[in-house]
């Protein structure tokens, strides 16, 4: 896959649309994808988490979900298509599934809020997308029977709405568990705004890469170091890796 390294991280080269039938392509041909998507805090992470370097780059497709990391590939000549954000990479799965008449694992976020995002797409489209759903919270050791329920569960999506890194490490760690589902994705906060918990930026906003910022004025006091501090970090490491050639 045609990948582009941006600081220590591999991100595959690709548009929402290729995305989208590399996507259904393993699910017709009963392949396997883990999927992750980068932004600039995550990617600040992986200067020093090398366990989620190692989860990140060794997933089978990445794409770039902050607009910040399209800016910084061109800066570093190493241009990007475009931003493939997570949640419009899960909304057009779910159309496809719909479609296609494939099915789908919710797993993440509290139980009423994913019930919520259940209940939302079944009304939208039909409850026969949906393979199982099971809320975010658990112990280490529940995590090898939760696996085992996505795999028998028949799903041949699965997106995760749980927080980096515990997502990114639970994918990893359970990768064998979940051989069974096709598509495997994390979807960090998404469930939330599906559900109506949290607005998303205006599209004018989402275009400008002002997203992160319209998240943060949302919820300043928990979202203020992910953003203004990462952002921060972030640019000082896309600076300093343009300057030292």
């Amino acid at each position: 896959m045609n990948k582009v390294d941006i600081l220590n991280t591999k991100v595959n080269n690709y548009t929402m649309l290729e995305t989208l039938q590399l996507i259904e392509g393993a699910i017709n041909n009963n392949k396997q994808i883990h999927h992750v998507v980068v932004n600039a805090g995550k990617i600040v992470d992986m200067q020093t988490d090398l366990q989620l370097r190692k989860s990140v780059n060794e997933s089978d497709l990445i794409n770039a979900d902050g607009q910040a990391v399209v800016w910084a590939s061109k800066l570093l000549g190493k241009p990007l298509k475009e931003r493939v954000a997570g949640i419009d990479l899960m909304i057009n799965l779910v159309q496809l599934a719909h479609e296609k008449n494939y099915k789908i694992f919710f797993f993440g976020a509290k139980e009423e809020v994913v019930k919520k995002v259940v209940e939302t797409y079944s009304n939208k489209f039909s409850p026969n997308i949906v393979a199982g759903y099971r809320n975010g919270y658990f112990k280490k050791d529940e995590e090898h029977n939760i696996a085992k329920q996505i795999s028998d569960s028949g799903a041949n999506i699965l997106f995760v709405a749980i927080s980096s890194p515990t997502k990114e490490h639970f994918l990893y760690e359970n990768k064998s568990l979940l051989q069974n589902v096709n598509f495997v994705m994390g979807v960090g906060g998404s469930f939330d705004v599906v559900a109506g918990k949290v607005r998303r930026a205006p599209l004018w906003m989402q275009k400008s890469g002002l997203e992160w910022f319209y998240r943060f004025l949302q919820e300043p006091k928990r979202m203020w170091k992910r953003y203004l501090v990462g952002n921060t970090k972030f640019l000082l490491l896309v600076f300093k890796e343009k300057f030292k050639r």
